[in-house]
């Protein structure tokens, strides 16, 4: 379990009412799923003043759903624009999920011990960012995590369980982000052997990315994107302001009133625990796994919301705090000057918790 020895006074924080909103409704989709985390985060709902330039595409990837809001003063014909962000979304969906069996990390998973493989621009560029993150964290995220994912159930084909010593060790062994030689020059990867790749706590993140960018390459630079929860802002609303995001806390009452967060550029993301989970022998048992355990996480964290300048690190940072828990995972925002959100459950509710560069946002 993640080790809490240093305290939550090690770093300034302010605890404060949540910004609430409802969720997203996560739709099942086959095969191709990177809805695994806590979608919690959603576009402000659209005003009735909004200008007609102000247009809304949405459709569903990845067993959830995207929207997209941007500007468009000449209004230029959408069918073009549908058409690339539908081309974005399954580059990569082809290229890095763990559900569909002729996907490019699928393959890379069944290949040959020993093999080294070249991977696409994408595939490599999300990959070098997850190992960033597995070093800085110590371990708390790792995209090998693979075997440990099916090993709970938690994959494309299972259903989720306690699995025995036996099989946990056996799957722990298979873990090591320390074992995937990534040669950058070459832009290979090398198979040792029994490693499987598993990018859903980063994927969706880079998604939203890769809209964006096709977007700002059709000559639209003020849009606001969203993949199963995560989004990513560029630029601002017609009239001049920001756009604005609603966040979700992880035990809200239904009478709770939405609370908005202006996004002036950058990407925000949610994890928690709330959607995803099983229960067994009385106890519960979130899918939010720790790596260097090889189990899921027992803290009392319930939600994290983290804000980066790109939706894929926004991701990540948001599995990793998850994984780290309401104490180390202060500290780490801290250290890498993070605006970050989070709730952990106590005896007495919710306990609400921001690290300067949050209070920032919402001063």
């Amino acid at each position: 379990m993640p080790a809490h020895a240093r305290g939550a006074s090690a770093v300034p924080v302010r605890y404060a009412p949540a910004l609430t909103a409802p969720p997203l409704a996560l739709r099942p989709a086959a095969g191709a799923s990177f809805a695994q985390g806590g979608a919690a985060t959603v576009p402000a709902a659209p005003r009735r003043g909004d200008p007609a330039a102000l247009q809304t595409l949405a459709g569903e990837t990845m067993g959830t759903t995207w929207s997209v809001r941007l500007a468009n003063p000449a209004f230029q014909p959408l069918a073009p624009v549908r058409a690339a962000i539908e081309d974005a979304l399954a580059r990569v969906v082809a290229q890095m999920s763990h559900w569909a069996p002729g996907s490019e990390l699928s393959r890379f998973n069944r290949a040959a011990p020993g093999s080294r493989h070249v991977l696409s621009p994408e595939f490599f560029q999300v990959l070098q960012a997850a190992c960033h993150w597995a070093q800085a964290s110590g371990g708390a995220w790792d995209p090998t995590i693979g075997p440990l994912v099916d090993a709970w159930g938690f994959g494309p084909h299972g259903t989720p369980h306690v699995p025995t010593e036996g099989h946990l060790a056996q799957a722990r062994a298979q873990v090591g982000f320390g074992r995937l030689a990534l040669d950058a020059g070459r832009r290979t990867a090398l198979q040792p052997g029994g490693l499987r790749l598993d990018l859903s706590g980063i994927a969706k993140g880079f998604a939203v990315d890769l809209v964006v960018q096709r977007l700002q390459s059709l000559g639209f630079s003020d849009t606001l994107v969203e993949v199963g929860g995560e989004l990513r802002a560029s630029g601002q609303r017609p009239d001049g302001t920001p756009w604005r995001v609603a966040v979700a806390e992880a035990a809200q009452s239904p009478a709770s009133a939405p609370r908005a967060l202006a996004l002036r550029g950058g990407a925000i993301a949610t994890s928690g625990d709330r959607w995803h989970a099983f229960e067994q022998g009385g106890r519960r048992y979130p899918h939010t796994l720790d790596p260097r355990t090889g189990e899921p996480v027992q803290h009392a964290l319930a939600s994290v919301t983290v804000l980066h300048a790109e939706c894929m690190h926004a991701d990540a940072l948001a599995t990793v705090i998850t994984v780290l828990g309401p104490a180390d995972g202060l500290v780490f925002a801290q250290q890498h000057g993070l605006a970050l959100l989070l709730g952990e459950r106590t005896p007495h509710g919710m306990a609400w918790a921001s690290t300067p560069a949050f209070d920032a946002l919402v001063a």
